[in-house]
């Protein structure tokens, strides 16, 4: 996909799609979508939902996502929640994101679909739910998840 110099594409809020939302350039979601979503980057709004596929040169989730989700980079914000696999070159995952499924890096993440034998990837399964302690006077950095492990949790 083609970078494009054009203003992004808002979805607002009250806009609830029901099919498959494609474009070359920037799209940002705020409302709902029932179907695959294909762009060049793509911002998932915090009250914005996809039940579907996503696959972006670069994704950020600050809302909910019930799919896959490929892209070369692809971040997890605070308050995010992923129920999916996600296929990525390079990931970040904010203290108190969500996310059951399993990650896989590849080092082309948005060649072919799901075609694990194309690309040398490596996988590993990761159950992020990072609930604050009750005691919130403790820095937010206390409940960094921890990948490779089947649940990420802090101590007191």
């Amino acid at each position: 996909m083609s970078k494009s110099s054009n203003a992004p594409s808002i979805l607002s809020t009250d806009l609830v799609i029901n099919g498959t939302v494609m474009s070359e350039g920037e799209i940002q979601l705020d409302g709902q979508i029932e179907g695959d979503v294909r762009a060049g980057s793509l911002t998932v709004g915090e009250k914005a939902s996809v039940k579907g596929e996503v696959i972006a040169d670069h994704v950020t989730i600050r809302g909910r996502v019930l799919g896959s989700v490929r892209g070369r980079q692809v971040t997890l914000m605070s308050t995010a929640r992923i129920e999916g696999d996600i296929t990525h070159a390079a990931l970040s995952v904010e203290s108190g994101a969500f996310f059951e499924g399993n990650c896989r890096h590849a080092s082309d993440p948005l060649a072919g679909s799901g075609d694990s034998a194309s690309a040398s990837s490596s996988s590993s399964s990761v159950s992020v739910s990072s609930a604050r302690p009750a005691d919130s006077s403790k820095p937010a950095s206390s409940s960094t998840p921890t990948f490779g492990s089947t649940a990420a949790t802090s101590s007191s």
